[in-house]
């Protein structure tokens, strides 16, 4: 344990979250997502859900400001519009610490190869349908 970090973020996820630089990306997956075999890199999270994930790790990461989308979710049942329980949740956290920022939908195929194109996957015991997220690092200014 360390002062003023999310417990959340461990030994595993602290390394991986600094070693990302500036344009990478973050995803982090559904319990049923198949981590295992998209990632590059994946790190273990089980127990914990996508929003308690998220909430950690954007306490500590800045979003990227130098594009218009840096936070990407999934198109419920391919329906941009639909707005499920989990994206509202997503939102909130989103809002917390970026309120500049807002999440961009990707529809079936665009999302998932984005998620397959990430430095490294966050695998949560997140249980609702389409619990994903991806997110673009940005940078810290002197």
């Amino acid at each position: 344990m360390l002062k003023g970090l999310n417990p959340l973020l461990g030994p595993e996820l602290l390394k991986t979250l600094r070693a990302m630089g500036h344009g990478d990306e973050i995803a982090i997956v559904d319990g049923n997502y198949p981590a295992d075999t998209d990632a590059k890199r994946l790190v273990r999270a089980d127990g914990h859900s996508a929003i308690a994930l998220l909430d950690a790790i954007l306490s500590v990461m800045p979003l990227d400001e130098m594009v218009p989308d840096c936070v990407f979710r999934p198109a419920a049942y391919n329906d941009p519009k639909r707005m499920e329980p989990v994206f509202q949740d997503f939102e909130k956290i989103v809002m917390k610490w970026e309120p500049k920022r807002h999440v961009t939908t990707l529809v079936g195929a665009d999302f998932y190869n984005r998620v397959k194109g990430c430095y490294a996957i966050v695998a949560s015991s997140e249980a609702r349908l389409y619990g994903n997220i991806v997110l673009r690092k940005g940078v810290i200014h002197p």
